[in-house]
């Protein structure tokens, strides 16, 4: 599979070929046409994957209305008077967007079109430019409502809200840490991000105001109604495309074009996802018949090593495969496999917050392969549009920040856990008194 990968064929189109001929050869095609017949439709017809085109739906409303841009400049001004205040502004602006947007890649190819012109014209080093937007496009990965934190919990059977909790303290923490960062290496060699100059700041503040707050409201409607358990996350997706469809429309920024243009979008954006989905469920049935999943969790569960050396291992695995494949199909690979391995050791959190814990973890680390040299997807995205930076610059100032990200998960491994465990021990003691604050 991963040489059909290497060789260029769609990741969907791998797992199903390599699966399909799997399943074949160990019980036959009559049996694999039997399951072909009623898999596919009970996998598109669950009621949880209709979060996916709602809420990727709800970013295309936001794209084609050009939030993006109106993010950017009210950060700008915001900040941008500060050494390193655009590139602050571009990480602010990317966490609110891909919060929306929901898809790394897609945040960081919207940013390269729409921030990086402005940061080249004020004499920003196009080599740390392009790096922030890079770093900013993964920051979504971790803010709600994330649609891989949704892929996540569908294929771990995780509750969906639960890890939106769970993600956010997490998610925040690494957009301070990219800001200080960014604050620190422009202290340092001012030349990189000059400070720039802005009139009649309350006028325009004002005025970005105006153009964004719509689209902010719609953020805090669907979070405040998932965390305050208002509606469901789907119910959420649902709202909030509607919502950023009313924002754009009472704007006037979205035309009759822009909607046809959502439309498809979403459908070719839905189309993509859930043709992975089907590829990985025939590649996981496949590994279900070889038990490869059940025989490496007791293999590595029978091992007298530390479950912490055993996460070690598959976080360097996860940086090394993010360099690779984006963050869907890393999710759509690998979680069947390595879950059940998780899922045997004994890290001293409850079982029921394991695979929650284990989620933020690794949307941190695919984070940092999206990144990292050598490949890191996030990196040629924007060098390919850019054109003018070569990628070996790019990676010099991406440096810092994935030093950033390795003190971030040594952190994230305190905080994720910490939070969700203590949100446990809340409602335990909501729910039954008595065994308030056991477990610890």
């Amino acid at each position: 599979m991963f040489l059909l990968i290497m060789a260029r064929m769609p990741v969907a189109l791998s797992m199903l070929a390599v699966g399909s001929a799997g399943y074949v050869y160990f019980v036959g095609l009559s049996s694999f046409l039997n399951f072909l017949n009623a898999t596919p439709y009970y996998l598109f017809a669950n009621y949880t994957l209709s979060v996916i085109p709602l809420f990727v739906l709800m970013g295309a409303f936001a794209e084609r209305s050009g939030l993006a841009r109106d993010l950017f400049a009210l950060c700008s001004i915001l900040v941008g008077r500060m050494r390193g205040g655009l590139g602050i502004s571009v990480i602010g602006a990317c966490s609110i967007f891909g919060a929306i947007c929901g898809s790394s890649l897609a945040t960081t190819a919207t940013f390269s079109r729409a921030a990086l012109p402005e940061m080249k014209r004020l004499r920003y080093e196009p080599a740390f430019g392009s790096a922030i937007i890079a770093v900013g496009g993964v920051v979504d990965l971790l803010i709600p409502p994330s649609i891989i934190l949704v892929i996540y919990a569908i294929i771990a059977e995780q509750n969906i809200a639960k890890l939106f909790q769970a993600a956010l303290v997490p998610g925040m923490f690494a957009v301070v840490l990219y800001c200080l960062v960014i604050r620190i290496v422009a202290s340092r060699n001012p030349r990189l991000a000059p400070i720039h100059e802005k009139a009649d700041g309350e006028r325009r503040v004002s005025g970005s105001l105006l153009s964004v707050w719509p689209a902010l409201l719609v953020i805090l409607v669907v979070l405040g109604g998932i965390y305050s358990g208002i509606f469901t996350a789907t119910e959420a997706a649902g709202v909030g495309a509607i919502l950023m469809l009313l924002a754009g429309l009472m704007q006037r920024r979205l035309r009759w074009s822009d909607f046809a243009y959502s439309l498809v979008q979403t459908a070719t954006t839905s189309a993509m996802i859930f043709a992975v989905l089907l590829g990985a469920e025939v590649f996981n049935a496949f590994l279900a018949l070889t038990q490869m999943p059940e025989e490496a969790a007791e293999l590595i569960g029978g091992l007298s090593i530390s479950p912490y050396a055993v996460m070690a291992a598959l976080m360097v695995f996860y940086i090394l495969l993010g360099g690779v494949m984006d963050e869907l199909a890393m999710m759509l690979l690998t979680i069947p496999v390595v879950f059940p391995i998780i899922n045997t050791l004994d890290f001293g959190i409850p079982k029921d917050e394991v695979g929650i814990w284990f989620g933020i973890l690794v949307l941190t680390v695919v984070g940092i392969g999206l990144i990292a040299p050598p490949i890191g997807l996030g990196v040629l995205i924007v060098t390919s549009i850019a054109r003018d930076v070569s990628i070996v610059q790019v990676y010099r100032r991406v440096l810092p920040f994935v030093a950033a990200d390795f003190i971030r998960l040594s952190r994230v491994d305190c905080i994720s856990g910490r939070h969700v465990v203590s949100r446990s021990r809340l409602q335990l003691g909501r729910d039954d008194p008595s065994r308030a604050g056991t477990n610890t």
